[in-house]
């Protein structure tokens, strides 16, 4: 693959909570420009990003990328840097003395270090060193890494880097299982998940990865659902991911129970962790299964590709409720009822999953779920299908969250990116900007009208004199909600590779309190 402030205390402590972790500074009157009452937005100005490990095959080959755009207002300072996890976890707790003195080497009379000494050193300091550096808004960096050493990533950015910021990694892996193109977005570490989609069947090898980006051990709950309720577990509870560290998971470790659909619960009880399951199949390939969007009455899964040859929709109501779906899928000429899947049943809090067939019929859609006066929350997520039997290859999509402002992904190609954009519950015009090239080219952009209802697959803009992979970044104009998915796809020995990422909102901009307003309280 060759790609290469005291009256802010409230508005940070939310932003935390929410992405992670992120922070603010007091507002710059001149910088912070839109006002909105006793509010100003501003630019993120901390944040972070985990990344999993890409694959444990030799025959991988991963390319990392890292972006922030431009954005008004933001810091004229700042880093943003990737570094691999496991360079950064900590000494194992059970290593003895002898074993600390081993790994600082030994000193001479005259206080020199021994060459074991200078080697380690060196260690060391190439342990330091990023994997990924920004070195300007507007422009993404990439690196490779071959076969299963690929590591998982840990990372920061604050200043200009921070509102925005956006990484990816994407693997091809040419043979064996989960042969094919997978991709994920790298995402901000949290407390709870959900992965409707999961599988611990014998044909599949399903890995929840857990990267903690801290400097103290999380503490990790892992529930399983299946099509009766939850599976008896029995090492789930209690799971310890060492600080700054990642840990992969085996699904089928945790479990005696085979089953083809599972609804993976994650939840933290110490700490945080970023979380994505890696799901990977002998026959159809495999790709990352990310988080669905929080348990909703309403649900948008984005962007199903037009030639998919087979959907199969998984989803789950983690309450005792049932509840009956409505099923829509937005296509260009609008919202339609698939014939046969008007609703779909689920009983509470067992998996339920549903075979909808060529549903796009060689037109872009999204699917729109939706419960009964959305009274019911649920989560969900699609398997998809392309190719023909034989030399099929799969991808997820789960329901995703939409864009409220703006959102970027990465790693795009010149032939084989698919932007698809819908607006389900009103009309909305979008800016699109294509960046320029990890080495070279000049940003384009455009703008699109996406009508209600409707599901579009748009001709995204390329850079100018394009050279490697570059990032499409999506603005939110006017209405909306506008959900989207990008996806890569390839050809290789006549099956079709292909990966789908939601894009979330990016959360660079944030409200907050205004300093003059909030002072003058205080003064009272």
């Amino acid at each position: 693959m060759n790609r290469t402030t005291l009256s802010l205390i409230a508005g940070a402590t939310a932003l935390a909570a929410v992405t992670g972790f992120a922070a603010v500074s007091a507002p710059d009157p001149e910088a912070a420009g839109q006002r909105t009452g006793a509010a100003a937005t501003l630019p993120v100005e901390r944040t972070g990003l985990l990344c999993p490990r890409p694959s444990t095959s030799d025959l991988a080959e991963t390319t990392y990328t890292s972006f922030t755009p431009v954005t008004e207002g933001a810091d004229d300072k700042g880093t943003a840097v990737l570094r691999s996890a496991a360079q950064q976890s900590a000494p194992d707790e059970n290593e003895d003395a002898e074993g600390e003195d081993e790994k600082d080497g030994e000193t001479t009379e005259k206080g020199e270090e021994t060459e074991k000494g200078d080697e380690d050193a060196a260690e060391d300091d190439k342990a330091d060193r990023p994997v990924l550096q920004l070195k300007e808004p507007g422009k993404p960096v990439s690196a490779e890494a071959d076969g299963a050493d690929a590591p998982a990533l840990v990372g920061t950015a604050d200043g200009r880097f921070a509102s925005g910021w956006t990484a990816q990694q994407t693997t091809e892996v040419a043979a064996g299982t989960g042969r094919g193109l997978q991709g994920v977005a790298c995402s901000a570490a949290d407390t709870q998940f959900w992965f409707p989609g999961a599988s611990t069947d014998d044909s599949r090898t399903d890995y929840i990865h857990l990267t903690n980006p801290d400097d103290s051990a999380a503490v990790v709950d892992i529930e399983l659902y299946g099509e009766d309720g939850e599976l008896e577990t029995t090492v789930g509870e209690g799971i310890t991911v060492r600080p700054r560290s990642a840990e992969p998971v085996l699904l089928s470790t945790l479990t005696a129970e085979k089953q083809t659909d599972v609804t993976v619960h994650v939840v933290v009880r110490s700490g945080r962790v970023g979380a994505a399951v890696q799901a990977l199949d002998d026959e159809t390939g495999g790709d990352w299964l990310p988080a669905s969007a929080d348990p909703s009455g309403r649900l948008v899964l984005p962007g199903i590709p037009k030639d998919a040859k087979a959907v199969r929709l998984v989803a789950f109501t983690p309450g005792d409720a049932d509840v009956d779906l409505k099923v829509r899928l937005a296509a260009p000429s609008g919202l339609i009822t698939p014939a046969g899947n008007e609703t779909l049943h689920l009983k509470g809090g067992m998996t339920a999953a549903f075979d909808l067939g060529e549903l796009t019929r060689g037109e872009a859609g999204s699917l729109v779920l939706t419960a009964p006066d959305g009274s019911v929350p649920v989560v969900a997520a699609v398997r998809v299908l392309r190719g023909e039997e034989g030399k099929q290859e799969s991808a997820f999509i789960p329901a995703a969250r939409p864009i409220e402002t703006r959102a970027t992904a990465l790693d795009n190609t010149a032939k084989g990116t698919t932007l698809s954009v819908t607006a389900p519950e009103g009309g909305a015009e979008i800016k699109v900007t294509a960046s320029a090239g990890t080495e070279g080219g000049t940003q384009q952009t455009k703008t699109y009208s996406i009508k209600s209802g409707t599901t579009q697959d748009i001709e995204a803009p390329v850079p100018a004199g394009l050279k490697g992979g570059y990032a499409l970044t999506v603005e939110t104009r006017s209405g909306g909600p506008v959900y989207a998915s990008r996806t890569l796809a390839s050809t290789e020995g006549g099956v079709p590779y292909f990966t789908v990422q939601p894009l979330p909102d990016d959360r660079g901009m944030v409200a907050v309190p205004d300093a003059s307003e909030d002072l003058s309280v205080l003064q009272r």
